[in-house]
């Protein structure tokens, strides 16, 4: 892996952790850490961050996008309408992408904040 983390901002550090809290269990992701009132971490080898940014705004990156392993469709299908529930917005409702792959499964989402992330499940 070359990758040792990534994170996104937020304007709402409780409003986001319940998200994701609620999402990210959709793929078996738990929260690894807590730093109180600042940022919480997904993960056990690679971690998925959300915190207020040093800029003290969250402003989406255009084109960006990260995406999380699942190991279902139906994973895949949960953690798209837990999203939504939650208030996230659709960027793409879960179903097979044949331009990524004949296999290729995912949904895609916008956190509260306006992040897009993403679960998928390729299967061969």
């Amino acid at each position: 892996m070359i990758i040792n983390h990534v994170s996104v901002g937020t304007s709402n550090i409780a409003a986001a952790i319940h998200f994701y809290d609620s999402v990210l269990s959709t793929l078996s992701i738990k929260r690894s850490h807590y730093i109180e009132n600042i940022a919480a971490a997904y993960g056990d080898q690679f971690e998925f961050w959300v915190s207020y940014p040093l800029e003290g705004k969250a402003n989406p990156s255009n084109g960006s996008h990260i995406a999380f392993n699942a190991a279902s469709e139906e994973e895949v299908d949960k953690f798209y309408s837990t999203a939504i529930e939650l208030g996230g917005c659709c960027e793409g409702k879960p179903g097979l992408r044949p331009d990524y792959g004949d296999n290729y499964y995912a949904a895609f989402v916008r956190d509260l904040d306006g992040n897009k992330i993403e679960a998928v499940v390729s299967k061969a």
